[in-house]
């Protein structure tokens, strides 16, 4: 299920979780981040390729598109046995911001997105169905655990794809980790 948390900088949380996911996404309204909930027109496999899943979300990538002008859409798709697995989860822990939006749709499992913003940190835990948009220039990093099982659309406005500015920030550190989060919810 879709979670939602607000923290302080020092990692002390304030309030409960929310699990409603329209709570969630006017909570995230306030901050700018698009957050919806997207249902396939079509039945996927679990090794689906790019393809078919993106024939298969093409109605909500195209209302999207039309509205963004995306200039490359892509699926990724990371699963526990992926032999470069903690590397790329050890990229993606670092404070970083974009120049352009970032926009993940989880096709498949669930990734932990943190928004840094003012002098507060929210975390977003991402399920199948979800969209996350994240505006350009907000603080943020994400997690996606110790074993890794998501498949994403990404959209992209820039036609380079995810460049990361990292802010050098250890802030990361004091926030649960996914795999935390994740059994807090549990």
């Amino acid at each position: 299920m879709s979670r939602f948390a607000i923290y302080d900088e020092t990692g002390s949380q304030l309030g409960e979780s929310e699990t409603d996911h329209r709570a969630i996404a006017g909570k995230l309204a306030e901050l700018g981040v698009r957050f919806e909930r997207w249902e396939t027109n079509a039945p996927l496999s679990a090794d689906a390729r790019q393809e078919e899943v993106l024939e298969a979300y093409a109605e909500d990538v195209e209302r999207l598109n039309a509205e963004y002008g995306f200039q490359s859409v892509d699926v990724v798709s990371l699963g526990p046995n992926h032999p470069m697995k903690a590397e790329m989860r050890q990229k993606f822990l670092a404070e970083h911001t974009h120049g352009d939006f970032e926009v993940r749709f989880f096709v498949d499992g669930k990734g932990l997105f943190y928004l840094h913003v003012e002098d507060k940190v929210y975390l977003v835990l991402c399920e199948q169905g979800d969209l996350i948009s994240v505006p350009a220039n907000t603080t943020h990093w994400f997690d996606m655990g110790v074993n890794p099982d998501f498949k994403c659309i990404r959209l992209f406005v820039i036609p380079d794809g995810w460049v990361g500015e990292f802010t050098g920030s250890e802030i990361a550190g004091r926030f649960p980790t996914f795999d935390e989060f994740v059994a807090q919810g549990a």
